[in-house]
């Protein structure tokens, strides 16, 4: 190994631990100084009389897996932004100009896609790379997942992530309308020749790693060369083959440190 690749690795390795190290004393904090609070996060969540019906611990759990399956959501999105800055520029935002032509096309892609007449492929919208007349344009600020930049190949990547994979019904057409609305702008002021690529992203394949992606929804408005899932996404945003491993290693050393919170409130909790 030469040392950028040791330093990285190790740069990996850190942000991963400090993150759950963080996550574990916060979930346990937040959860235990809630215990005698009525609108707690978890008092809000036992009321259900029909979990409650089933045991006292039933009830618990059922309450603490949705608190613990957002949060870390939330969690491992923060950790994968703060690797991804490692080796890319990272951006959570888009500003420029789209014209109007270019927003009715991608809206007739989409209905196409909606209504199941083709289905998707990146060669659909490469006719949004042609920059349209000035007084067309309309200004437009747009909220990115990951817009990142790699410098070393003046590369630009679109990413909309879903930690599970789950693209609801009701927002998955809009969510493709927006990725493809900042790959507009982008292509309206970076030159020509630039490499702009669009990805739909999850941090594991709910299918089982190294598995077919096979969900629908995704699949209707995402073609599956714009997909990263699981360990492909991992790598991506490490820049290297051995991301995954790298990731899921230090998360499983690290991992202890969530059951010893989880631990502490369930004696809270339970007795």
């Amino acid at each position: 190994m030469t040392n950028n690749v040791v330093s990285a690795e190790r740069s990996i390795r850190a942000i991963v631990r400090s993150h759950i190290e963080a996550y574990a004393a916060g979930f346990s904090e937040r959860h235990l100084n809630e215990l005698e609070d009525p609108e707690g996060t978890l008092n809000m969540k036992i009321h259900n009389i029909f979990i409650a019906a089933l045991g006292k611990e039933i009830q618990y759990y059922s309450a603490l897996a949705r608190s613990l399956d957002s949060s870390l959501g939330n969690m491992l999105e923060t950790m994968a932004i703060n690797i991804a800055r490692l080796f890319y520029e990272v951006n959570t935002s888009i500003e420029g100009y789209i014209s109007t032509k270019q927003i009715s096309y991608i809206a007739s892609i989409l209905e196409s896609y909606t209504r199941n007449i083709k289905k998707p492929e990146i060669k659909d919208y490469q006719s949004l790379r042609i920059k349209p007349a000035n007084q067309d344009l309309i200004k437009k600020r747009k909220a990115s997942d990951y817009y990142l930049i790699d410098e070393a190949n003046k590369s630009h990547y679109l990413i909309e992530l879903k930690i599970g994979g789950d693209l609801d019904n009701k927002k998955a057409r809009s969510e493709k309308e927006a990725i493809l609305e900042q790959y507009a702008i982008l292509s309206n002021y970076l030159p020509t020749d630039t490499k702009i690529s669009v990805y739909f992203a999850t941090a594991y394949n709910r299918y089982g790693e190294d598995k077919p992606w096979i969900q629908s929804r995704v699949l209707q408005f995402f073609a599956k060369e714009e997909l990263l899932i699981g360990k492909d996404f991992w790598n991506f945003i490490c820049k290297s083959e051995k991301g995954y491993s790298i990731v899921i290693d230090e998360y499983t050393h690290s991992a202890s440190l969530i059951v010893e919170a989880l631990n502490k409130i369930k004696k809270a909790y339970l007795g």
